[in-house]
């Protein structure tokens, strides 16, 4: 697995492929896969996270079964633009990754995703503890609609030939 930007992706989700979207966690690994059109982002269930090797078979296993070509997982930037521990947690993620699956990922800028998703879910009137069961997989998904957003941007419509 490579990391790569969001202008290589086209070629790697000809084909039908979709792009998931992660949003990583200490205690979750929130998880949102595109459909087929690369247009909209459905959340999936979170994963429980355990062990490092455990928790990347679950997620490969239902990467393949939703046909992911690449993934995108959320870089939690400092509002400074700087990069911190959590940042580094997740660029050690991607490369801990990298040895265990040949799907590329593209590290995108999470600022501010989990508490746009919190803010959306108040709004909704999830309670407290329907918010913390949905949080990780919402934000997922918040992320991975960003990359989609950019994708539709760059005039990427031959993914779907």
């Amino acid at each position: 697995m490579a990391v790569i930007s969001i202008e290589e992706l086209p070629p790697r989700l000809a084909g039908g492929r979709t792009l998931a979207g992660l949003d990583l966690g200490d205690k979750t690994i929130g998880v949102a896969v595109s459909d087929r059109g690369l247009s909209f982002a459905h959340p999936r269930p979170v994963i429980m996270r355990k062990k490092f090797s455990i928790d990347v078979a679950q997620l490969l296993s239902q990467l393949e079964k939703d046909n992911v070509g690449a993934f995108v997982l959320g870089l939690p930037v400092n509002m400074d633009g700087t990069e911190g521990p959590r940042a580094q947690k997740s660029r050690a993620f991607a490369r801990n990754m990298a040895t265990l699956s040949d799907l590329p990922v593209v590290l995108w800028d999470e600022r501010l995703s989990t508490v746009a998703v919190e803010r959306t879910l108040i709004e909704m009137d999830f309670s407290r503890k329907k918010r913390a069961g949905k949080i990780d997989s919402a934000a997922a998904a918040f992320i991975l609609q960003g990359a989609l957003d950019r994708l539709q941007s760059l005039g990427s419509d031959d993914l779907l030939r």
